[in-house]
């Protein structure tokens, strides 16, 4: 009889469970990615346990205690079979509830079992059977049901004890009701709160659902050559060809990943006996069906297997759980064997797991203040400023600060704060928890369970054997050792192999919108050609300010009451910055370079505490009186909406002209080695056509002087950067004087939402939460509001010059979705941080080969496991 709490469904009685058979009718979106993969193994005629699916609509049903016929669903496997349970979600990255084994197993079978296995096997079955039962359906404490090291009559007559204390009954002797009341608990795990929370973390829908299969049992124990096993057939690190996996005699499951020493290895190895060895026709058997499954299903699975009196039974086949490395090696190699095609392996690898390759790693030469230790959980090396909440990275991230998000352990409610965090580092967890999962996910280095920290009551410090750090300080993360630094530490570059570089050539094959690099340095200049961009599309100046040597004489020139003698002070500055043009216009070998003519505000390089006033007093010998009102005559309520940009070089033109002279000196001299240099000089914060026309005659007139001078001729293209929302609206009366227009997405996404990057992040993941904005817009392109100043700043800019060139050089540049939607937008090309190239030419092939107006690839014929 069925529990009193079950009821048996009346109506959709024919679609409930369904046997699976090559002809089945068995879908990913009814029956789940497990069950649909079953079928393909069944289609190859693979040894499969018989087994029944359960559509996600049966199994909502059964959560709310409306079972199907179980009795009819047990049928189909024949008299008394034992049996499993396993989850089928959609995507097997969002889990589900754990395997039930041996459902069926009662004291009159166990009887049977006796007399043909052997006690101990029977013991073992049913013992196993027990406490999966109570631990995960009955939910009973899990102390009181430890799996006993010996199955002996004795541990099975505790267990069965033990269930009756705990519950006022007899453990369960009903076939039926055990399988309904394991499909029941499953059911309803899948609804629990943590595990939707879960699930959502990893980017499943708030309504997915959950099918589920019931498969009869290979048993694993018994008299003859019987055991369970795991296989794969490349590393999961690496993805290069490799047999690796574990065998265990008398078992069940995976329990050969647990086993530790007792468990054989598959191959023939030197340190223990092998699977190879003992049982070498269904080690055979077992290679074969791994390449049939690898040509087949069209990816590198991991195969769940049992040995049933030496014959090889396949329960399960998963997709390969491995990292970003792997995934593009495997994409490469399946294409390379005429498996896949191009297109689909440059489709099937996510443009931003791709960030994960391109992680620097702690030099391990390098001096190393090892403060901590905790488990490895996500690989790369990171440095950055301690920040302990989501919402304080945000902030962090939005100042361009690189910060380790620092917390005890992570929650769904911390992901924010992981995306905007360069690192992670836990005090609690392991490689399952929360913040392994998704940090690896995000490709972002991450340390799980260091316990060593001690985290102080309000978040603000931790302390770790008498050293106390505090929000701010500098810590470095080895994601690849477990290890915590104290302040910043020797990084090296990240390791580039063959399938990477591979993978990028085809897409690079295939994508039709260019991809540049933000590049003010030599050294983003040369990471940038390392990563293949195809120019420099935003190479900001005023960073090039900074420098000590340089700082002094840009206050002099702020001081200067006259324009001669602005003109004496930026006089030392032009060898300075022609020098800077040169090298850079060097290391692109004829690429374009875009300049960025100063943007900045004047007061930034000025100082705002007392010291930092006498300081520059005593360097420019003038009294602190004139410094300080000098300084204050210089602040202003709102300065990124005061005198910078274009402003700033129309009423101290003299800054500009020595740029616009360093850019043309330097391409005269760049030219004499190699090609011709062609430099392109942007206007940054445009927002009149006539701020267009006063700084193009100024620099005219600065290259027609050069030319005179050099005695030899030189081209250059002037463009506008689009960072108001008037240049974006007025872009047709713009265009007429701008060879191209690049829309600075940062700055236009503040003015166009009025709001502060340095600031948002305060209020932000509340806005998101609350469904006020869907995302926030400074890590994700505004495509409705944002996106439309863009259409509509590229249609009339095109209207008014058809040979404009249109770009965007915001850091949303580098995002997949900013990439699709510039593309559809008719854009030339794109421009992002250079560690981001890779990942904006593989989103930029994609979106060609998505694009239903390029017929390059099936997309319906690409399988998903």
């Amino acid at each position: 009889m069925l529990h009193p709490r079950i009821r048996i469904a009346a109506v959709q009685k024919d679609t409930d469970f369904t046997e699976i058979t090559p002809t089945a009718g068995i879908s990913v979106e009814q029956h789940g990615g497990r069950a649909k993969c079953l079928q393909r193994l069944i289609r190859l005629d693979l040894p499969v346990p018989k087994t029944v699916a359960l559509s996600t609509a049966c199994v909502e049903r059964i959560s709310a205690s409306h079972v199907p016929d179980i009795t009819e669903l047990m049928t189909i496997f024949g008299e008394a079979p034992l049996l499993s349970a396993r989850p089928s979600s959609q995507d097997p990255d969002w889990g589900g509830p754990r395997a039930v084994l041996n459902i069926g197993m009662t004291a009159a079978r166990h009887v049977r079992l006796v007399k043909t296995h052997g006690e101990l096997a029977a013991n073992a079955l049913y013992l196993r059977f027990i406490h999966s039962y109570s631990v995960h359906v009955a939910r009973l404490d899990p102390d009181m049901f430890e799996m006993p090291k010996d199955p002996t009559a004795a541990a099975l007559q505790a267990m069965l004890a033990a269930y009756t204390i705990e519950t006022d009954e007899e453990f369960p002797q009903d076939p039926a009701r055990q399988l309904s009341e394991v499909l029941r608990s499953m059911a309803r795990a899948w609804g629990g709160t943590t595990a939707r929370l879960l699930r959502q973390a990893k980017g499943a829908p708030v309504d997915a659902g959950l099918g589920l299969v019931v498969q009869e049992m290979a048993l694993g124990v018994g008299a003859g050559s019987c055991g369970s096993g795991v296989i794969q057939f490349v590393d999961v690190v690496t993805g290069l060809p490799q047999i690796k996996g574990r065998y265990l005699d008398q078992s069940q499951g995976r329990d050969a990943l647990r086993a530790g020493e007792e468990a054989m290895f598959l191959t023939r190895d030197l340190r223990g006996p092998s699977f190879e060895d003992q049982n070498p026709a269904a080690f055979e058997a077992l290679k074969k069906a791994g390449g049939i499954i690898r040509k087949r299903l069209r990816e590198e699975m991991q195969v769940e297997f049992t040995i049933e009196n030496s014959n090889l039974r396949i329960l399960d086949a998963v997709r390969l759980p491995r990292g970003a490395r792997a995934d593009v090696r495997i994409a490469v190699s399946l294409a390379t064997d005429g498996i896949i095609p191009r297109e689909e392996a440059l489709l099937r690898i996510p443009p931003r797991a791709l960030s994960e390759l391109l992680h620097r790693q702690v030099d391990p030469s390098g001096p190393r203040d090892v403060f901590c230790r905790g488990i490895a959980a996500s690989p790369g090396a990171a440095t950055g400023r301690i920040v302990f909440s989501a919402t304080a990275a945000q902030a962090s991230a939005a100042r361009g600060e690189d910060c380790i998000l620092v917390r005890r352990e992570t929650t769904p409610e911390d992901i924010r704060g992981m995306h905007a965090a360069i690192g992670v580092l836990t005090e609690r967890g392991g490689m399952t928890s929360h913040a392994a999962v998704i940090a690896r996910g995000l490709g972002v280095p991450c340390i799980v369970g260091a316990s060593e920290l001690s985290l102080g009551i309000r978040d603000t410090s931790f302390t770790v054997k008498g050293r106390t750090f505090s929000a701010g300080d500098i810590i470095t993360l080895d994601g690849t050792t477990g290890e915590v630094l104290a302040g910043s530490a020797e990084m090296l570059p990240p390791a580039l192999d063959d399938a990477f570089q591979t993978l990028l050539t085809w897409a690079d094959d295939v994508r039709d919108i260019g991809v540049r690099a933000n590049a003010d340095t030599p050294t983003d200049a040369r990471m940038a050609r390392s990563f293949a961009a195809q120019g420099i599309g935003l190479c900001r100046t005023e960073h090039m300010f900074f420098e000590d040597d340089r700082l002094t004489v840009m206050r002099e020139m702020i001081f200067a009451d006259a324009s001669d003698d602005r003109r004496a002070a930026l006089a030392r500055l032009l060898p300075m910055q022609r020098a800077d043009f040169k090298e850079l216009f060097e290391i692109m070998s004829g690429l374009p370079v875009c300049i960025r003519l100063f943007d900045p505000p004047l007061h930034e390089f000025l100082p705002s505490s007392r010291d930092g006033m006498r300081e520059m007093a005593e360097a420019l010998d003038l009294p602190l009186s004139d410094v300080t009102r000098r300084i204050e005559a210089l602040s202003e309520f709102n300065p990124m909406l005061g005198m910078r940009g274009v402003r700033l070089g129309i009423t101290v033109p003299e800054i500009y002209d020595m740029q616009a002279r360093a850019i043309f000196e330097a391409t005269v001299e760049a030219s004499e080695n190699g090609a011709p240099i062609v430099p392109e000089i942007m206007i940054p914060l445009v927002s009149a056509m006539r701020e267009v026309e006063l700084v193009k005659s100024r620099i005219d007139a600065v290259a027609a002087a050069v030319r005179i001078e050099k005695k030899t001729d030189f081209t250059y293209k002037l463009g506008v950067m689009v960072e108001t929302p008037r240049a974006a609206l007025r872009a047709g009366d713009i265009a007429r004087h701008a060879a191209f227009l690049s829309f600075g997405t940062n700055d236009l996404t503040q003015m166009t939402y009025g709001l502060s990057r340095d600031d948002a992040g305060r209020f932000m993941s509340a806005y998101v939460q609350q469904g006020v904005y869907p995302e926030d817009p400074f890590h994700m392109l505004d495509t409705d509001g944002v996106g439309e100043l863009l259409q509509i700043g590229a249609e009339r800019g095109k209207a008014a010059r058809k040979d404009v060139v249109l770009s965007i050089c915001g850091e949303h540049g580098g995002n997949p979705e900013s990439i699709a939607f510039c593309r559809n937008a008719g854009f030339d090309y794109v421009s992002c941080s250079p560690f981001r190239v890779p990942v904006a030419r593989l989103a930029a092939a994609q979106a060609a080969l998505l694009d239903p107006r390029v017929k390059s690839v099936d997309k319906n014929n690409i399988i998903h496991i």
